[in-house]
């Protein structure tokens, strides 16, 4: 199962080339996170998530430009791994054509009273096992060397 998420573009995510600046593509797959890790894991279990999570690592590989337009860009996440104190997630940035970016984010449950990494609560777990999809792989080649 994915999650699908409708983002909008602003005006002032175009950079000085025309397109939807790199940086902003981080943005909109936290948009696209938020929304399913605190408004849809709330919903499905009222203390998912309370205690805070915290992004430890991103990666993200450009593959299109995406140009300013009044209709939103798609955002599909789900879960490539599921552990016992972090989640990764998979995003695709795309519309019916075009698949614009492709990313992965490790997220890791934080108690953020006590300042430190926490492992994931049993409600926490079950909302995410439904989204996990191993099959994720990197889309771009190897550098030539």
């Amino acid at each position: 199962m994915r999650h699908h998420y409708r983002c909008p573009l602003r005006w002032s995510d175009v950079d000085s080339y025309g397109h939807v600046n790199n940086v902003v593509f981080l943005r909109y797959l936290e948009e696209a996170r938020v929304d399913l890790l605190f408004r849809l894991a709330r919903e499905a279990a009222p203390d998912a998530f309370t205690s805070g999570a915290v992004v430890a690592r991103h990666e993200i590989d450009y593959l299109r430009p995406l140009l300013h337009r009044h209709e939103p860009v798609g955002v599909e996440l789900w879960v490539t791994k599921l552990g016992a104190a972090s989640v990764t997630i998979g995003y695709e940035v795309k519309d019916a054509e075009t698949v614009y970016a492709k990313a992965l984010t490790v997220i890791v449950p934080y108690d953020l009273e006590e300042g430190r990494p926490r492992r994931l609560s049993a409600a926490e777990r079950s909302f995410l096992e439904p989204y996990l999809d191993d099959s994720f792989r990197d889309p771009a080649p190897p550098a030539p060397r």
